[in-house]
């Protein structure tokens, strides 16, 4: 028998690497790491969990703005950016040293640098030092796409967003995606003036057309500025360091910070994939199949990274089917219907299992049940914003085929609501639910 220095090598310590080394090691492999950037990953160290943060502190400034409605008299308010920034920075600090902590407790062995595939059984270190491995994982995730424009290299994507010196006067965010739209209501709230442009005329595709349909101008109401068919052609720096953006045939927008979010693309650049004669899919992509292994034998690949579905949910999922599959003699899968998402707008929508569209190509009867509401808690608010909630039905079996929610706390609510939908729950099963009075997740059950 061959003997190699780890059963099991990882290149990538995000969430499904590090989840996938800690199960593996549990199960009593031999298990080491190699992580580039941070222990923790695009989530944790430059993406959901940094961003949610400074979504809770853009709400913030809603409440301030009620607050008088409330019966309270604020006096003195002010903002201070950096103070919100370091904060968030520190609890990023605080959550890699626990995933690197995770690693330590499991006796994953890690190294704080670059991995490359030398071949089937071997990485390559940044340092040069080659290591042997029964079987490798790569879970490198997945990278901002920057577009090319002249002038791309004055803007930003969302892995700098967190480390902006001061908060920019005005931003102009190329892109209607969930990371587009999230980071235009955190700026918006905290004062920026906002303007988005996109290179089609629709926000947030995939979502039901009724959520973002009512979406969009509440967004609008709330001071964001849409540009719709205006991709950027360039982005001129002038004299004063402020940035001209030309985007479509419309006017230049100022802006002091340019943030493009437009996807993100399978980390796998220079990643020696080819050395072990593994061919990339048409957007970079590790080709895998179910048990999430590649065309080479010892190398399987979970995450972002596979393009399958960019969510850290499904990448920890994967990272721990791998490895009870290949180190716990458990083989399993992922089942990748009826996943929940969200996206923390202003507000927020959430959604799980099949739109509208999607159910009436599927099914030849849909029934579909509304419920149109302004929330009490925006009853405080100058605004008239309302709710909005939606249940797509099989006509035939009464089954519940997707869920889709409008207005405040929505991903909260959606969370146990796609328990109902995953387990296959009826109509008929819902409205048979008492209430629970008052709330705004009691919509899901009073829907006639």
């Amino acid at each position: 028998m061959t003997d190699f220095d780890y059963d099991l090598f990882v290149i990538g310590a995000g969430s499904g690497g590090v989840r996938a080394s800690r199960i593996a090691a549990s199960h009593g492999a031999r298990v080491a790491v190699a992580e580039e950037f941070r222990v923790g990953g695009t989530c944790v160290i430059r993406g959901c969990v940094p961003k949610k943060l400074l979504v809770y502190a853009s709400h913030f400034a809603h409440s301030l703005h009620d607050a008088p409605t409330y019966g309270w008299t604020l006096q003195g308010q002010s903002f201070d950016w950096n103070r919100l920034r370091d904060f968030v920075a520190s609890d990023v600090d605080r959550l890699e040293r626990a995933y690197t902590s995770t690693l330590d407790s499991n006796k994953v062995e890690h190294f704080h640098e670059r991995a490359t595939v030398a071949g089937p059984n071997t990485v390559r270190l940044a340092s040069g030092r080659e290591i042997t491995a029964r079987h490798i994982l790569i879970a490198v995730g997945a990278w901002p796409v920057m577009p090319e424009f002249e002038g791309v290299e004055h803007c930003i994507t969302s892995n700098e967003v967190f480390h902006l010196p001061e908060l920019p006067r005005r931003v102009a965010i190329q892109g209607a995606g969930y990371i587009a739209l999230e980071f235009a209501g955190v700026f918006n709230a905290l004062g920026s003036q906002v303007t988005v442009v996109n290179r089609s005329d629709k926000i947030l595709r995939g979502y039901d057309h009724d959520l973002t349909d009512r979406l969009l101008p509440i967004l609008q109401a709330r001071g964001i500025e849409f540009g719709f068919n205006r991709p950027i052609r360039k982005v001129e720096k002038t004299a004063d360091g402020s940035l001209l953006v030309h985007a479509g045939e419309g006017e230049p927008i100022a802006a002091d910070v340019v943030l493009v979010a437009t996807g993100r693309r399978p980390k796998t650049d220079g990643l020696g994939l080819e050395n072990a004669g593994i061919a990339l899919g048409a957007n970079g992509e590790i080709p895998v199949n179910e048990y999430n292994a590649t065309t080479c034998p010892s190398i399987h690949a979970v995450g972002d990274v596979t393009d399958r579905v960019q969510l850290t949910p499904v990448a920890i999922r994967e990272g721990h089917a791998f490895a009870d599959t290949v180190f716990g003699k458990a083989p399993r899968t992922v089942a990748y219907d009826h996943i929940p998402s969200a996206v923390f707008t202003q507000p927020p929508i959430a959604a799980v299992g099949l739109t509208e569209h999607e159910a009436r190509a599927q099914y030849p009867e849909v029934k579909v049940f509304k419920s149109d509401f302004r929330p009490m808690q925006n009853m405080f608010s100058a605004t008239a914003e309302r709710g909005y909630y939606k249940l797509v039905v099989d006509g035939a079996s009464d089954r519940v085929l997707g869920i889709h929610m409008l207005g405040p706390d929505a991903p909260e609510i959606l969370q146990a609501a796609a328990i109902a939908v995953k387990a296959g729950l009826t109509k008929a099963q819902f409205d048979e639910t008492v209430a629970l009075h008052p709330s705004m997740a009691e919509e899901l059950v009073l829907m006639r």
